[in-house]
């Protein structure tokens, strides 16, 4: 048997047995539904081509610097991928993720760098899911004033796309006025609120480590994480080592694994819907 077609078995076996699964995902799922990665500075500049006239790279635009500097060029770029993100059709692979999850005898959890909110939208219950790196659909103050953070408004943020600017009234903070940022943490940032993630933390702890003494057996699906921001490959391999259990990384470039887990060399959708074919062979 091909290497790659024994490790989509070996994937699908594992899943088909688990009690409980850890769905991990980074940016990498989200390409599929049409959204960018941002993978290096010509990944990003070609998603934002004003930003490349500037020559602001991804790191250096992802920093709370830009709201207190420029607010209305903080307030383009995260108000354009607010609305990106509010427009975008989660892909058909977060419906397979979805049933698989849902059967499980004792259910799932979802751990994502993600601010995007794709698996909300998908369908997923909002207490099974950690977004480590916040959420752009809600806000904070940029001071902060206050330690709330509160749902994003419905209004798009109106952007003139050519000098690349909000218009408008920007997003203030209900509490002293001052501006509003996203719930997301930046780079360089001091001032990020992490309640809402931390509260998601402890739920997860609560559902995925506190059983580490029972015979639950659980899957760790890990999907599109890459090495530049290793946050979610790092939660993924040390969930796996603390359970005792199998790592399925799917991933079209860096598909390296500690030994005894499972690499399936794809991209997100056609990763999951490889796997799933094999397990609809197995019922």
């Amino acid at each position: 048997m091909d290497n790659a077609i024994e490790d989509i078995y070996r994937a699908a076996q594992v899943i088909a047995r688990a009690d409980f699964l850890v769905i991990s995902v980074g940016a990498g799922m989200g390409v599929d539904s049409g959204l960018p990665d941002f993978r290096g500075n010509q990944g990003f500049w070609k998603a934002y081509p004003p930003i490349a006239d500037l020559g602001i790279s991804f790191t250096d635009m992802a920093n709370p610097f830009w709201f207190e500097k420029r607010p209305t060029l903080a307030w383009a770029f995260y108000g354009h991928r607010l609305n990106l993100y509010r427009k975008t059709i989660p892909h058909k692979g977060f419906g397979v993720l979805k049933k698989w999850a849902e059967s499980k005898p004792n259910g799932y959890f979802v751990f994502t760098s993600n601010v995007d909110g794709q698996f909300q939208k998908a369908g997923f219950d909002s207490l099974r899911i950690e977004e480590v790196h916040g959420s752009i659909h809600h806000f904070q103050c940029t001071i902060p004033c206050t330690t709330d953070i509160w749902e994003a408004p419905d209004e798009n943020i109106e952007i003139d796309m050519d000098m690349f600017q909000a218009k408008g009234k920007l997003p203030t903070c209900p509490h002293c006025g001052a501006l509003a940022r996203p719930n997301i943490l930046m780079f360089s940032d001091w001032n990020w609120l992490y309640g809402r993630s931390e509260q998601q933390a402890e739920r997860m702890k609560n559902q995925v480590l506190t059983n580490r003494n029972t015979d639950l057996e659980i899957a760790i699906i890990e999907i599109g994480a890459g090495k530049a921001v290793p946050t979610v490959r790092m939660k993924s391999q040390r969930l796996a080592k603390e359970r005792s259990t199998t790592l399925i990384r799917i991933n079209p470039r860096d598909c390296d694994v500690p030994a005894d887990n499972i690499c399936v060399k794809a991209g997100a959708l056609e990763g999951i819907l490889a796997i799933d074919k094999v397990l609809r062979e197995m019922s």
